[in-house]
């Protein structure tokens, strides 16, 4: 879960990768570092701790010449975060530098029989055996050494190479870890993600696991481990520099809520034609038919977003839903078949737990249908079906307008499954159609409104411990809404399904816990304000989140209350999914974190 960024040109190298590294620093930020080869030797910059450290020690990338370069930030997985640690690694004799975003799990007897052959180390990390294995191959053909090292790694991992010998060449290697590369005028680059370079070209290629790309500044090529050269298609980014920005905002999560009304329009926009939900161009409508069940598999967010879509899905279209964490997946003997749809969630598309589960699904002979934002990721390739949400980039370590597209997908897909089983009514259908494409406005509404919920934010931001209940859509919301607390703002959070509570988790209730009751779901809001009142009998201080035809009801049992717009019970988590947001964010604000790069966090997980 590392950032990495290479480029080949005529400028000067520095100061281009330490701006690819600023805008990749969400993928880590223990330590960073650039190494540039300036024609006759490889210099290295590198340092623990944020980008801002290495900056200063380069000055900017003054310090440092050379028009050939790669740079890494870093987020520890072998070795903990320290100066040695830190990438760029180089082989002993410092011919071969490399950055590297994964792992290499077999480091351990390649760096053993490196060892019997006289190799020294220097650091506790995968990466430098890498770097060792290139060199030990090395007999004056960069290429060559990097597909012989490659043919013996096992793992995920993105390589980016330099060697002091080839002076304008950068090689770059992808197995089960985003890389791309890019076009330029006079000059190319390799990186982690397309935000990293798209202030220099909107052109890409996505590489394909395994493939070995040579950058040059003239041109770039590609190859098979065994050399044999390969075709890649280029594409155009179909986003501009701005939207990997600030654009004044104090941070990016706060800009990414702000801009969840527009990425969902852009989001359910192409899926709906003449008034229906049309996904007939990823799943046919006999096939829906014979369907006998549906696995979600997802981490994170994203599983929350699987939870609801089960509430949904099973309501609409009668059909058993399981949503099963990623990271359990594969190891859990799942039950599927040809009869088996298994949807896949991921904002990345590089999520490993999630890229190796459809893998297996797709092995035991599902069909998979992958909910994706990255076009050419991982997951969209490896897929049978992809449905791509139009969130655009998403800098900020804690998702938001991910999961709001996502959840609007899945709204989409829950209508399309249920009208091709014929489960659900004419007007049931166009009510949710219809309120679905007001959901925008609807975001609009409450983000208008959110200087309440700052204020609540400030009235409860010294806490240190807090519950949230819910129940049937209302519980799948509160997990989210508790993740999204503790990620940002370190309070220790949970969510409860409301009537658990008197089954153990009650007596962790003291006077003054802030118990959130999430009581948007009309059908179960008395059974809430019950469990609320419960808490609130034990000294819980009760914040209520409802929706405005409730609200009288709810303000019989909640100390304090967020009101969102009424809506279909089916979008309901669209919309109260913004004041658990807001809240968390304020939260963390007053509390003086760092929002956007929360501790021992990072944006994309590519290691299991």
């Amino acid at each position: 879960m590392c950032g990495i960024v290479g480029y080949t040109g005529s400028r000067q190298a520095a100061p281009i990768l330490l701006d690819g590294l600023q805008r990749l620093e969400y993928r880590g930020y223990d330590s960073a570092g650039i190494a540039v080869n300036d024609g006759e030797r490889i210099d290295i910059v590198k340092a623990m701790g944020r980008l801002a450290v290495l900056r200063e020690k380069c000055d900017d990338g003054k310090t440092v010449s050379g028009c050939v370069g790669i740079g890494h930030t870093r987020w520890a997985t072998h070795g903990k975060p320290s100066d040695v640690n830190s990438h760029p690694h180089v082989s002993e004799n410092g011919r071969i530098a490399i950055v590297h975003n994964g792992i290499i799990e077999n480091f351990a007897p390649l760096k053993e029989m490196l060892i019997n052959r006289g190799r020294v180390f220097q650091s506790e990390t995968d990466t430098e055996v890498a770097a060792q294995l290139i060199d030990f191959y090395y007999k004056g053909d960069i290429l060559d050494a990097v597909a012989r090292a490659v043919r013996e790694l096992e793992g995920s991992y993105a390589l980016g190479i330099v060697c002091s010998d080839d002076p304008e060449t950068l090689v770059a290697v992808k197995s089960h870890a985003p890389l791309i590369v890019a076009y330029g005028e006079g000059e190319n680059f390799f990186a982690s993600d397309v935000t990293a370079v798209i202030s220099h070209t909107k052109t890409v290629s996505y590489l394909d696991d395994d493939d070995i790309a040579v950058v040059c500044k003239d041109g770039i090529k590609f190859y098979t481990p065994f050399l044999d050269e390969i075709k890649k298609d280029k594409y155009i980014v179909d986003w501009d520099v701005s939207a990997a920005d600030k654009c004044g905002y104090e941070h990016y999560m706060f800009k990414e809520i702000m801009e969840q009304p527009e990425a969902v329009s852009r989001t359910i926009a192409p899926y709906i034609k003449d008034g229906k939900a049309d996904l007939s161009g990823y799943l046919n409508k006999d096939y829906i038919k014979e369907l006998e069940r549906i696995v979600i598999i997802a981490c994170g967010s994203a599983s929350h977003v699987g939870v609801i879509a089960k509430y949904n899905i099973e309501k609409l279209a009668r059909i058993p839903v399981e949503v099963v964490l990623a990271s359990e997946f594969r190891y859990c003997d799942p039950i599927v078949t040809d009869k088996t749809l298994v949807i896949s969630i991921s904002q990345s598309g590089e999520t490993a737990d999630t890229l190796e589960a459809q893998c297996e699904a797709k092995r035991l002979g599902a069909t998979t249908l992958a909910i994706v934002n990255v076009e050419g990721s991982s997951i969209a390739k490896s897929a049978d079906r992809v449905i791509y949400t139009k969130a655009g980039p998403e800098i900020a370590v804690a998702t938001t307008k991910a999961y709001s597209t996502q959840l609007a997908v899945t709204v989409l897909l829950a209508l399309y499954i249920a009208d091709c089983r014929e489960t659900i009514s004419k007007s049931e259908y166009d009510t949710i159609l219809t309120e679905l494409e007001a959901v925008p406005e609807n975001i609009r509404k409450i983000l208008d409104d959110k200087a309440s919920i700052q204020y609540l934010a400030y009235q409860h931001f010294n806490n240190e411990d807090l519950f949230f209940i819910g129940r049937n859509i209302d519980y799948a919301l509160s997990l989210e809404g508790s993740l999204k607390l503790k990620e940002i703002s370190y309070i220790h959070s949970e969510a409860y399904a409301a009537g658990e509570l008197k089954h153990g988790t009650i007596s962790l209730v003291i006077e003054g816990t802030l118990v959130i009751a999430v009581a948007t779901y009309g059908r179960l809001v008395e059974k809430t304000l019950s469990n609320a009142l419960e808490v609130k009998a034990r000294g819980a201080h009760v914040m209520g989140i409802t929706t405005e035809r409730l609200k009288d009801k709810v303000a019989s049992a909640a100390d304090d209350m967020i009101t969102i717009p009424d809506t279909h019970e089916v979008l309901l988590p669209s919309l109260a999914v913004l004041p658990l947001q807001l809240f968390a964010y304020y939260i963390a604000v007053y509390r003086g974190c760092d929002i956007d790069k929360p501790r021992n966090l990072a944006k994309s997980v590519t290691v299991e």
